[in-house]
């Protein structure tokens, strides 16, 4: 253990012990914060330059502070905090008039409005609630890099500095603010690979914390949720999009990001929290156990505002396309994303907010965009993000950083003043949390907050997550209604999926399905680059394969006893091969066959048929295939279709006899061939290639395969 100690700038004295910890103290916080005090912030992703994976962890804090509007609090939670609470009660008189006698527990003030009319430079330093904070922080100021104030700051803060009138009307039980003083600190750094505890111990006033115990109120979670409320209607969220257009052609609004409430229930906010880590990992993921029987679970995508030193950084998100289900599918979406005029434009006028924010505190010419239209990825969504920072100017700081952004464009608009009007005008209840900010406020000037996005606020056993869009004049109704249940849906899944163990799924096909089970598969070698990938996606679905390599003895063919032989794909033609010989063989004992590429072309030969070059070949190459009519083999892809092309030789559609061609190129090249009465399939693309992996293409095409041998096989034994 290392003990080092100083004297805060308001002359509070600090002590702090540092040891080594096992990792495993993190999950024993998040389990205790189901019913005490506390939170927990990790970082589940890594992008260089933005983002590295770190958790910290703290419970039982000593002191919380609590801001309902204007009226700002501090009480102290345990003996502890009755010996910092003293510190606490000069910086908040400093900043306000008492509300009533403080006591050695509690103290609240009132921050009135300024009469005095401050320039915009200076709006950050207008009194507020912020005025009481700053007052703590100067007190507390030090060079410990953990020691500060952690929690969540509410949307309704902004209203402190902006000229919004408000409609709705305020729950009794909305919060606005509220931060804890922790003097136990749990840090596992993945960057340092190291795990400690800081724990710290204060003096004010000669009056020392040291033997006093770490204890705090415990809550107990309701056992049941009581009735879930309903979700929005359908249209409902439209109908707003609508409205928006409306001020988009006035020009009373460039863009703006009204949301909608889904509800779920909750019992067990540790296990949310923790499933969601697991499901939907994010650069602020967090779980805050507010007290008075409020949490707050969340996994964000978007920093807020990270201040270290000089530097303030921001990352504003807009522009978001759907995950697709493979990696392959994902690129695709990446393409449209990016080449979206529409998406481009709501990152743009997010970005040129940002930068107009910044440039009211930082040193001219230093604020950058250093880095444009950055793909991040999460469970089910893709964004587009830019990447910015300033240095801050001499005169300010990370608070003022941090309000001068309130609340960040993308989840208000632009202008923010009228943005923030028609969102107070148009959502069917206030957003609490939702748009606001986690994280911690360092005593050494540094400072980590996230937005709260992707968040459930959680009370009373019932989950409330808001989710929201960017609306432009040329938004989509009910496409931008669909945006805002796909944001909520990571959440929702999680929040469903608690304490329900997940089953991998074979890829293209439901959990149960199989068709392959108890069938053997000869799958004949050509040279071929791709075999043993082909081979995989036969045992996905069941089936047991052996491969030779072509040239085998075809007395081989009885020592395997296949219930289907499949022919790869291979370089050349199929006389390089002797394909002829094994395809007469084959079809003489009456076995079920299935060609890829070459395969197809060696059955073509077989009946008759003619191969002829392409133009120019096709390696490697996305193609697009049409299926013909009601087609047994392609059964469940769509009419038309991506696959992957590997191949120089082609068929035409006219010279394959005894087959039904059931898939042609536009360009009229054959695709797939199918007799399913001597049940004998093959197909000219490859379905094993990540670019048939759309949609899982190729997976339903090797499992109807299977489905029809053995449907066949069945049928001729019967007769």
């Amino acid at each position: 253990m290392e003990i080092s100690g100083y004297t805060t700038a308001g002359g509070i004295g600090v002590e702090v012990s540092t040891s080594d910890v096992p990792e495993t103290v993190l999950e024993e916080v998040v389990s205790t914060l189901g019913e005490r005090r506390g939170g927990v912030l990790s970082s589940g992703m890594e992008y260089p330059g933005r983002y590295s994976r770190w958790h910290l962890a703290y419970i039982d804090p000593c002191l919380e502070i609590v801001a309902r509007g204007r009226r700002i609090s501090a009480r102290a939670l345990n003996a502890r905090g009755k010996v910092v609470l003293p510190a606490v009660v000069t910086c908040l008189l400093a900043a306000g008039k008492p509300t009533g006698e403080p006591s050695d527990e509690h103290i609240e003030i009132y921050v009135a409005e300024s009469e005095d009319l401050l320039p915009e430079e200076m709006r950050s330093r207008r009194p507020t609630v912020f005025t009481a904070l700053r007052e703590v922080i100067a007190a507390f100021r030090g060079d410990d890099e953990h020691l500060g104030l952690y929690g969540a700051f509410g949307y309704d803060l902004a209203f402190q500095f902006e000229p919004i009138r408000q409609v709705l009307t305020r729950p009794a039980d909305q919060r606005d603010l509220v931060l804890h003083l922790p003097d136990r600190v749990m840090v596992i750094d993945r960057k340092r690979e190291t795990s400690k505890e800081y724990r710290y111990e204060f003096t004010v006033d000669g009056v020392s914390t040291s033997g006093l115990a770490r204890s705090g109120e415990s809550v107990p979670l309701p056992s049941a949720p009581p009735e879930v409320p309903a979700d929005p209607e359908r249209g409902t969220y439209a109908e707003v999009v609508a409205a928006a257009k409306e001020k988009f052609v006035r020009g009373d609004l460039f863009e703006v990001v009204p949301g909608q409430v889904f509800h779920a229930p909750c019992t067990d906010p540790a296990s949310f929290y923790r499933g969601l880590r697991h499901s939907n990992p994010a650069p602020f993921e967090f779980l805050f156990n507010l007290g008075e029987g409020e949490h707050l679970v969340g996994a964000s995508p978007e920093m807020y505002v990270r201040v270290s030193g000089d530097r303030v950084e921001t990352c504003p998100i807009s522009g978001t396309i759907a995950r697709g289900s493979t990696p392959v599918e994902d690129a695709e979406a990446i393409r449209t994303l990016l080449s979206s005029v529409k998406e481009e434009s709501e990152l743009t006028m997010c970005t040129d907010v940002d930068r107009n924010d910044k440039s009211r505190i930082c040193v001219p010419g230093s604020v950058q965009v250093i880095g444009r239209r950055q793909i991040e990825m999460y469970s089910r969504l893709i964004h587009t993000v830019d990447h910015i920072e300033g240095r801050l100017r001499p005169e300010f700081d990370a608070l003022d950083a941090f309000l001068t952004h309130m609340w960040a464009v993308t989840v208000t608009g632009a202008p923010k003043t009228w943005a923030m009007q028609f969102i107070e005008d148009h959502e069917a209840t206030t957003r609490r949390w939702y748009g606001g900010a986690v994280g911690f406020v360092g005593f050494d000037g540094t400072m980590n907050t996230g937005l709260t996005l992707r968040t459930a606020q959680i009370r009373n056993g019932v989950a409330m997550v808001r989710a929201g869009a960017t609306l432009l004049y040329d938004s989509d109704p009910e496409a931008e209604e669909r945006e805002t249940e796909l944001k909520a849906s990571a959440l929702l899944g999680a929040l469903a999926a608690v304490g329900v163990e997940e089953v991998p799924a074979v890829p293209g096909l439901p959990p149960a399905e199989r068709p392959g089970e108890g069938m053997r598969v000869l799958l004949v070698d050509h040279e071929d680059s791709f075999v043993n990938t082909l081979a995989d996606y036969f045992r996905q679905q069941g089936a047991s394969v052996v491969t030779l390599r072509h040239g085998f003895p075809q007395t081989m063919i009885e020592e395997v006893a296949p219930d289907l032989v499949v022919l790869s794909p291979g370089p050349g033609w199929p006389s390089d091969f002797g394909a002829a010989d094994l395809v007469a063989a084959l079809y003489e004992r009456r076995l079920p066959v299935f060609g890829v590429c070459l395969g197809l072309q060696a059955m073509v030969e077989q009946a008759g048929g003619e191969l002829e070059l392409l133009s120019a070949p096709e390696h490697g190459k996305r193609g697009l295939v049409r299926r013909l009519g009601d087609s047994a083999l392609l059964a469940g892809l769509p009419e038309e279709f991506t696959a992957a092309r590997y191949h120089s030789l082609h068929a035409k559609q006219a010279g394959v006899k005894g087959f039904t061609t059931s898939a042609l190129t536009p360009d009229g090249a054959v695709m797939a061939i199918e007799d399913p009465v001597n049940r004998r399939f093959a197909v000219q693309f490859h379905p094993e290639s990540i670019l048939t992996a759309q949609g899982g293409a190729g997976a339903k095409v090797i499992a109807n395969v299977l489905r029809l041998t053995r449907t066949a096989a069945a049928e001729v034994k019967g007769r």
